[in-house]
């Protein structure tokens, strides 16, 4: 199931120059980590399995679970479906984490997903069906649209690394409900997949990915 080659997204550069003209903020942001893009890993089960390793924690202990996971175990779903509890538990993932790795892993066998299942549908059709998933919310489901499917526009506006910097990088404007991050973000679109991205990138020393 997992894939060793990344994809790049090709509306790239094409966005990187759209949102410069469009917000120099946001231009100035892009033009320090020239060189740098978004990567799909082709693997709509890995993607969503650390999407749900990488729930309310830190990115680094996330790297940290999850290359203990990877170490012990191959990310598909037949394998994790037959994992032992305690031996996933001993990976550093809660009891809850193990029943959603255990629920993602029955969703994909139920369906007999295989690459490319989602490619043709809308965006909100994806979240609805993924988020039957337990464990899957709406934010999962859109970081399964941005690192898997590599769709252009979302804006995950209940992330709270967006949200941070969003209010680092524009601290003359107000933020007090997520109607005004929307509202800023209306300027990102048709990509704000990119400028999202980029605010990520903008905190971590390292590209987030999934």
């Amino acid at each position: 199931m997992m894939s060793n080659h990344t994809k790049i997204p090709e509306y790239w550069q094409e966005s990187c120059d759209y949102l410069t003209q469009a917000d120099p903020v946001m231009g100035g942001i892009i033009g320090s980590y020239q060189g740098e893009t978004l990567q799909g890993r082709g693997d709509a089960f890995f993607t969503l399995a650390r999407s749900i390793v990488g729930q309310q924690i830190s990115v680094k202990a996330a790297d940290a679970v999850w290359n203990r996971l990877v170490d012990a175990h191959a990310i598909a779903p037949k394998d994790l479906l037959a994992a032992e509890e305690e031996a996933l538990r001993a990976c550093g993932l809660s009891r809850q984490k193990v029943l959603y790795l255990k629920s993602l892993s029955e969703f994909f066998l139920e369906y007999k997903i295989k690459p490319g299942y989602w490619n043709d549908w809308e965006d909100d059709a994806i979240i609805r069906h993924v988020t039957q998933i337990k464990g899957i919310g709406v934010w999962t489901a859109e970081m399964f649209l941005i690192f898997h499917l590599l769709r252009p526009n979302v804006f995950p506006v209940d992330d709270l690394g967006v949200l941070n910097a969003i209010r680092r990088h524009y601290p003359r404007k107000r933020f007090n409900k997520k109607q005004d991050y929307q509202r800023l973000a209306k300027k990102w679109a048709p990509y704000r997949t990119v400028a999202t991205w980029y605010l990520w990138r903008s905190l971590d020393p390292l590209p987030v990915s999934y």
